[in-house]
């Protein structure tokens, strides 16, 4: 390749293929929009999967690293009824596909695995362009400018990459996570502490749902579900705290108090998250010089695997790039039929993510029994 490869976002699935073009010699650069590494907190806790977001982590050569940063015993998965009794454990005895890990160690690790210059920090796309030929030309909020013969959008949800392939745009499914946290919450949060357990915690019912997991240290994190439109959650005031967090918790009245104080309790100032969603399976005509990956590719709403299939994706591209060095345009449809292939394929419950909310079915028994009995 005459030009390094370029990469719009440092997520995970874009540093994914930065390490993994890096380990066969393929030179690349990240342009990241934040300004530095610790610009903005990096979220929670991941549950890294054997059967995708490991696969890519092995391909990155960076499995020792992977496993000195889990957070040991937070596979442990409990179903709670919404009056507090725990109707079912999964205990972790170390043999599970899905080790948890702080995003931001996760992350951490690829950035160290990588060439100091190969990520240029504070580059906002503002713009892109096809200049003819498989090469396209990226402007910065600052007016800088790159040309590159392989752009590679790795920038989420609102792609600046995408629409140079796909007139796709991300629609709001119904629902949205309101994220909250209780630190030191054995000594601050008992009650709530101990209905969480050493892992994380799963209170589900017809549209709505508490998720929450203990993450490393003594810090509870939750995700509370509500399926509600935009409009009634802009009608929430978030820049008042106790008060955006009381309206919140109101839509669990009756549940046990060990439960709803994981979002009046809150450390934090709750933080709105809506769900969007790209149209499922997909998929783009072969555009010379430019390709998708992650939730630019196919943003779904939260299944548990978003993070894992970054990594996925930004390894197979690389593992293909590496394949065809003299032919981009045959490495990146080999990448692409794998991409779309998958998005084909079915969600799985994987015992941790919010799963169906909207459905009246959306029980801690019904969930327990999607667990434990063996699909027909």
């Amino acid at each position: 390749m005459r030009t390094p490869v370029t990469i719009i976002g440092a997520g995970l699935g874009g540093l994914t293929l930065a390490r993994v073009l890096h380990v066969h010699g393929i030179p690349a650069v990240v342009h990241e929009a934040e300004s530095s590494p610790t610009a903005r907190a990096q979220g929670g806790m991941l549950d890294i999967h054997d059967y995708n977001g490991q696969l890519a982590l092995k391909a990155a050569g960076l499995m020792d690293e992977f496993h000195a940063i889990v957070v040991e015993g937070r596979q442990t998965m409990r179903l709670v009824e919404q009056d507090g009794t725990v109707l079912h454990e999964m205990a972790d005895d170390g043999t599970g596909g899905r080790p948890e890990v702080q995003r931001g160690e996760l992350r951490r690790i690829l950035l160290d695995s990588l060439p100091a210059a190969a990520v240029r920090w504070g580059r906002k796309v503002s713009g892109t362009r096809a200049l003819g030929g498989g090469r396209h030309e990226v402007t910065f909020a600052d007016g800088g400018t790159v040309v590159t013969n392989l752009l590679v959008g790795a920038d989420g949800a609102w792609s600046r990459v995408r629409p140079l392939l796909s007139g796709a745009a991300p629609e709001y499914v119904g629902t949205s996570f309101v994220e909250t946290y209780l630190y030191d919450a054995d000594t601050r949060h008992p009650a709530a502490a101990k209905v969480v357990g050493g892992g994380s915690m799963i209170a589900p019912s017809p549209g709505k749902e508490i998720f929450a997991h203990r993450e490393s240290g003594d810090t509870l994190h939750a995700y509370v579900a509500l399926s509600r439109p935009l409009d009634w959650f802009a009608a929430v005031d978030f820049t008042d705290a106790s008060a955006a967090a009381a309206r919140i918790a109101r839509e669990f009245d009756g549940w046990a108090p060990e439960l709803t104080a994981l979002i009046a309790d809150t450390d934090i100032a709750p933080v709105l998250r809506p769900h969007y969603a790209l149209p499922a399976g997909h998929r783009w005509e072969r555009v010379p010089g430019v390709t998708l990956l992650g939730d630019a590719a196919h943003l779904a709403a939260p299944n548990g695997e978003g993070a894992n299939l970054a990594m996925l994706d930004g390894a197979d591209l690389g593992k293909a790039l590496a394949a065809y060095p003299d032919d981009v345009e045959a490495a990146l449809t080999a990448y692409e039929q794998a991409v779309f292939a998958r998005g084909a394929e079915p969600v799985t419950f994987d015992g941790a993510e919010v799963h169906g909310i909207d459905s009246e079915n959306n029980t801690a028994r019904a969930m327990l029994k999607m667990i434990t009995e063996p699909s027909s």
